[in-house]
């Protein structure tokens, strides 16, 4: 074991950057208008801040959790909500994979000028899918390379953006109005259906403690990183949502091609700096996805160990030990879903991307919500455990720092997904709301349905204390293995 690669402190926090930085989220989040600085400074007050702290606390306090969020949210209040927060997060993922992929092929017409087909596209879409599954395969410490990587290109992207928003500025005026009337919230019911996707821009720290395994010593280096990364992903995503600002009116702006289109602006269409940052995108897609999978993935293979997933989840890959059952699903999901969208466009459903996107969003907002009453909780139940970082605070700010996020998140997911009156822009929230419905509802089924396998059911430390340990798919291959051997060596 001496030889396994370890995640050094560097690594951490440029793959908190690249699970956490989504660039595909800057033109949504763009959309906004320039109210969006006043939301992502009192997000990262009212938001960031406390779920970085809680994070960083339950992240060290329970280390050797592999299932992050899930075993957070178990430990608290047992296998029930463990298993809908393992659902929640884990559908949100194959939907976001199949967004991206809708995304793809449409990035690569805009950099070569023309408009693919259905066939070609439906192709590059179902490559992309196919090689994030085969990747997904590899350990994490063997992919650092491709996660750093991508949070490097992440992070040029913004900044090129940034800076092509000011050159074209000063050269060429700015496209919106910049009065500062409009720096202000106007609580505009469009404008605010976009938070989801600020607060979304904000999550995904949690995934950092999945690595624990694989770093040096996780319990300094997963605070130290979601505080420098928190940090450098606020700035770098104000960086971007300004370059496409300055180029592009809120009001006219694509959701899946911002990006694409204010760099056409502001270098001319077919030019060489558009290709580049297209290319450039293109990869950090591949590398936000194989980041993302790591921890979702992981996640699922320890809540279908328990018997709050489907148990064919659990399967992992003889070579390296990482979930092969869920990786699989995941690829089967998404691919469904991006042949599904001639069915979808043909029932009037044009912006498949957002439509995918937001339901995706949604789910991983739901997935959170338990997690800040769970910190709580587990203040209360399990007061001895060694915590190396503790969230600063009397018992009433520690409330207020766990409930606030919780009405956030409850709010943003309303506004995304619920019609708030008879406009057209608000039904066309109506496949969103009704694909939320039937997905719960199918989660449901399948909590209950695995449940019926568990022997026990696990009720939270509280009542059953330390969670049961897990088996090991690995090793009881391994043993199956040997006791095998050593039968055919008796007879």
């Amino acid at each position: 074991m001496s030889g396994k690669k370890k995640f050094k402190l560097l690594d951490v926090i440029l793959s908190v950057i690249c699970v956490v930085f989504v660039a595909e989220a800057i033109a949504p989040a763009a959309a906004i208008g320039n109210q969006q600085f006043f939301w992502w400074i009192f997000l990262i007050i009212t938001f960031l801040l406390p779920y970085g702290l809680i994070v960083s606390e339950l992240g060290t306090a329970y280390a050797d959790d592999e299932g992050g969020l899930y075993d957070w949210v178990r430990r608290a209040f047992g296998d029930k909500w463990g298993a809908r927060v393992s659902w929640y997060y884990w559908i949100n993922f194959p939907l976001w994979i199949a967004s991206l992929a809708v995304l793809f092929p449409s990035t690569l017409g805009a950099m070569a000028g023309i408009e693919l087909g259905l066939v070609p596209s439906l192709a590059i879409e179902l490559a992309f899918i196919w090689i994030i599954i085969f990747i997904s395969f590899s350990r994490a410490s063997d992919a650092i390379w491709i996660m750093n990587v991508a949070a490097v290109l992440k992070v040029a992207i913004a900044l090129c953006l940034g800076g092509l928003g000011i050159y074209f500025a000063a050269t060429s005026g700015f496209a919106s109005d910049m009065a500062p009337a409009t720096f202000m919230p106007s609580f505009d019911m469009n404008a605010l259906a976009y938070l989801s996707i600020i607060l979304f821009n904000f999550l995904g720290f949690e995934v950092v403690a999945t690595y624990a395994s694989d770093m040096e010593n996780p319990r300094v280096q997963i605070p130290k990183a979601i505080i420098i990364g928190g940090i450098v992903i606020a700035a770098i995503y104000m960086a971007g949502s300004f370059g496409i600002g300055a180029a592009i009116p809120a009001t006219e702006l694509s959701l899946d091609s911002g990006i694409m289109d204010a760099v056409a602006i502001m270098t001319g269409d077919g030019s060489l700096p558009l290709i580049i940052v297209g290319v450039v995108f293109l990869l950090t897609l591949f590398g936000n996805m194989v980041s993302w999978s790591f921890g979702v993935n992981f996640v699922v293979v320890c809540a279908a160990k328990d018997r709050n997933m489907p148990t064919a989840f659990s399967t992992e890959t003889r070579k390296s030990n990482m979930p092969k059952g869920v990786t699989i699903a995941n690829g089967i999901i998404a691919s469904i879903v991006v042949l599904l969208l001639p069915v979808a466009e043909a029932f009037g459903i044009g912006d498949f991307f957002w439509v995918l996107f937001s339901v995706g969003v949604v789910f991983l907002l739901f997935s959170y919500i338990p997690m800040f009453p769970a910190f709580l909780k587990l203040r209360r139940i399990d007061p001895n455990r060694n915590r190396l970082f503790r969230v600063p605070g009397s018992r009433a700010v520690l409330s207020v720092l766990a409930w606030l996020p919780v009405v956030i998140l409850v709010l943003a997911a309303f506004i995304t997904i619920v019609p708030l009156d008879g406009s057209e822009s608000e039904l066309a929230k109506l496949p969103m709301l009704i694909t939320v419905i039937a997905f719960i509802i199918l989660g449901e089924v399948v909590r209950i349905v695995a449940g019926k396998k568990r022997p026990q059911a696990y009720l939270g430390m509280g009542k059953s204390g330390e969670p049961p340990a897990r088996s090991l798919p690995g090793a009881e291959v391994e043993e199956e293995r040997s006791q095998r051997e050593e039968h055919l060596a008796r007879n």
